[in-house]
């Protein structure tokens, strides 16, 4: 047989209903929770002792270095741990422990009071929780040190504020005066050494200066000379480059004429040598016009013509004239190549020897220049320490201010704590969420069906009708019934989802016990009776019968004595009080009859009986654990499996399912029974819909199933 499956499964969505639906199932834990939380910090605020606080603020300076140089006072203000390493200090044990044996406060004492105890602590023991009690922390965007002390007396904890920071101040005023004398001791030592060798140093430099021959006047200013040497090694250089470049140009020029060919070097010349000569363009002129007059001549007149001898020797002399003038310009040209390379070579030498004499000098000079720096060096520091020896001199002698305070302890006229107006509220939020996340938990360990999603996702099934908590028997309430809307609406699914007229047999089964099985299929049943069709329920749960109960009938003969012949057919079944319906009790079952079910007499039992009703319901027992409802799903046209809302895991409700089709048994549908339509808000459109019909005579919309392809049929309010 085929099995009704959706066409895909859904997916997996959580809607902001859900998490509500979670919220208002589990409103009682979360309730308790929440009280729980509130009660608890409410007792905590009456019930722990009262703490109150003083608190000192104080400037601390740093402990200015011996000899206080710019790089030592910037790398002491760039420190960004000076701070944090005063509160440790001010924490300390031999800060806490001087203001614990101060007699003045008695401590140990006090303490042990406080804490119910007769005799005084010990030392440690104060120590330890006195130092649970302060803190010291920076004022917010200052450099202000504040420090707070709880205690039970607000006076105790005002004279500990003050008595802290004394011992504090004395601390830092004790351990600079030690350092600074020693330091200046040494300091001392340091520029008496110094100063001896600075006389040394000059001794040394002046031999130096005598035993090389130097000038005075370059010794007193060996940088002034050194930077004249290098100004005329710069003048050089750039002579050089100026003579080379004026070299290179006539170099490229003479080339540039070795290449021009003879006949056309009176053209070309002056182009190539950039020629502006006033005489050139004059001899030019007359050579070529004298040119031109001799070609008009011999056009004319004839060899032996006077005309002819007289431009013919005009000619010559033109031409002779011009080329001297050209031998003339090319030798001029050979003349500056020759002028500009001998220039250049004589700015060469005269570099070298300039560099020449500088590295010779700078080397012959460099001890005493090297002298020279060192007493200079030794000089500004002398200076130096003797400008710092007579501050820390004037500053040996000015009253310390390490330590300033800036605002006193004072007693504090309300506690710290216990804050109620904090505890409480936080009671309240922890409570509320503490709450909220256990009912998220136990809902996530919470694997039972709970929504029609999942149902359809982990069985890969439809759902054909969803029943609420609570019914009744639909027969004996009527079709007026709320409840029976439910089972309309399961009946109308089923017509839908079957594929075969002939099939009428018609079973429900469940995994586990207790699922509403038996009450289902009884008023699946009663509907299709009151619709005016032929039905008999079959109480085929041979073990545990139920079903003659609710007809309020003799369950002494019945299906049993029908499957072992003895008694017919006609005999066993049960005439009701209801129209339309009939009853086959169970009967009692023999204990050596426990696979009766299967049987061929059950088989021809199921074939009369198809033929004398239109629906025959047969109810089982539990799936798992019992043979019988697996024979009977293997049996029946169709198989609807109950799944009762939170009550069994997922794989137990997917177990049985598998079991259903691995008989053989056609699984129409799936019912999800036992809703709370009332505090479930997933399921809310399904009461208001009952109820809405039990109000109105009109027909209305019943809205199937995926099974039943989302059809709209229009009903009446009887079927």
């Amino acid at each position: 047989m085929d099995t009704a499956t959706p066409s895909e499964s859904p997916e997996a969505k959580l809607h902001f209903l859900d998490y509500w639906r979670v919220i208002r199932l589990r409103r009682s834990l979360i309730l308790v929770v929440f009280l729980l939380c509130v009660l608890t910090s409410t007792l905590l605020t009456l019930w722990l002792p009262k703490q109150y606080s003083s608190s000192v603020c104080i400037e601390v300076q740093k402990d200015n270095p011996v000899v206080s140089t710019g790089r030592n006072i910037a790398v002491a203000q760039s420190d960004p741990f000076w701070l944090t390493t005063q509160f440790q200090i001010i924490k300390s044990y031999s800060i806490l422990t001087n203001v614990i044996l101060d007699p003045t406060l008695n401590l140990r004492t006090k303490f042990a009071e406080q804490n119910g105890d007769t005799s005084p602590w010990t030392l440690d023991e104060a120590y330890e929780y006195l130092f649970n009690r302060v803190t010291a922390d920076q004022r917010r965007l200052t450099d202000l040190i504040e420090i707070t002390v709880r205690n039970q007396d607000p006076k105790i904890a005002a004279r500990i504020a003050n008595s802290i920071t004394e011992a504090y101040r004395q601390s830092r005023v004790e351990q600079y005066q030690s350092t600074h004398q020693s330091g200046i001791l040494k300091f001392q030592d340091h520029y008496s050494n110094t100063v001896a060798l600075l006389a040394l140093k000059r001794d040394e430099a002046e031999e130096n200066r005598t035993n090389l021959n130097i000038p005075e006047i370059i010794a007193d200013n060996p940088q002034a000379t050194e930077t004249i040497q290098t100004e005329q090694i710069r003048g050089y250089d750039h002579a050089r480059i100026d003579a080379l470049t004026e070299y290179l140009d006539i170099s490229n020029t003479v080339a540039k004429v070795a290449l021009i060919p003879a006949a056309e070097l009176p053209q070309a010349l002056p182009e190539a040598i950039r020629l502006q000569d006033g005489d050139w363009t004059t001899m030019h002129d007359r050579y070529f016009g004298a040119l031109d007059i001799f070609a008009r001549t011999t056009n004319v007149y004839g060899p032996n013509s006077p005309e002819y001898n007289s431009t013919l020797k005009a000619l010559e002399t033109a031409e002779r004239d011009y080329k001297n003038k050209i031998a003339g310009v090319l030798m001029g040209l050979s003349n500056r190549l020759d002028t500009a390379k001998a220039y250049y070579e004589i700015i060469t030498n005269t570099e070298d020897d300039a560099i020449a004499d500088f590295q010779r000098k700078s080397t012959v000079y460099r001890p005493y220049y090297e002298a020279k720096a060192e007493v200079a060096s030794l000089q500004r520091q002398v200076e130096e320490m003797q400008r710092e020896l007579i501050e820390l001199e004037v500053e040996a002698g000015t009253p310390l201010n390490i330590v300033t305070v800036r605002d006193p302890g004072r007693e504090e006229k309300r506690p710290i704590s216990p804050k109620g107006k904090i505890i409480i509220p936080i009671g309240v939020v922890l409570g509320l969420m503490v709450g909220v996340g256990l009912a998220f938990f136990i809902e996530y360990l919470d694997t039972s069906v709970k929504t029609i999603d999942d149902i359809e996702r982990a069985l890969q099934a439809p759902v054909l009708g969803v029943i609420p908590q609570n019914v009744g028997n639909v027969l004996e309430d009527g079709s007026e019934s709320p409840h029976a809307e439910a089972y309309r609406v399961l009946r109308t699914n089923l017509l839908f989802s079957r594929k075969n007229e002939s099939w009428n047999t018609i079973t429900v089964l469940s995994g586990g016990a207790g699922e509403g099985k038996s009450t289902t299929l009884f008023n699946l049943a009663a509907v299709f009776a009151q619709n005016g069709q032929r039905v008999l329920i079959v109480d085929s749960d041979l073990r545990r019968p139920s079903l003659h109960k609710l007809f309020h009938l003799s369950n002494a003969h019945g299906l049993t004595d029908l499957l072992l012949k003895q008694k017919p057919i006609d005999d066993v079944i049960q005439k009701t009080k209801f129209e339309n319906c009939d009853f086959l009790a169970s009967g009692k079952l023999p204990s050596s009859s426990m696979s009766i079910l299967g049987s061929s007499q059950m088989k021809d039992a199921i074939h009369e009986l198809k033929r004398r009703y239109e629906f025959i319901f047969f109810d089982s027992p539990p799936l798992l654990g019992i043979s019988d409802a697996s024979i009977l799903a293997s049996e029946m046209d169709m198989v609807l499996q109950v799944v009762q809302y939170r009550r069994y895991p997922q794989p137990m409700t997917l177990r049985a399912k598998q079991m259903i089709l691995k008989v053989g048994g056609n699984l129409i549908g799936i019912v999800l029974n036992n809703i709370n339509m009332s505090q479930d808000e997933s399921y809310y459109y399904y009461s208001g819909y009952y109820e809405y019909q039990s109000q109105q005579k009109e027909p209305t919309v019943v809205q199937l199933s995926d099974a039943a392809k989302e059809a709209k049929i229009e009903i009446k309010q009887k079927y």
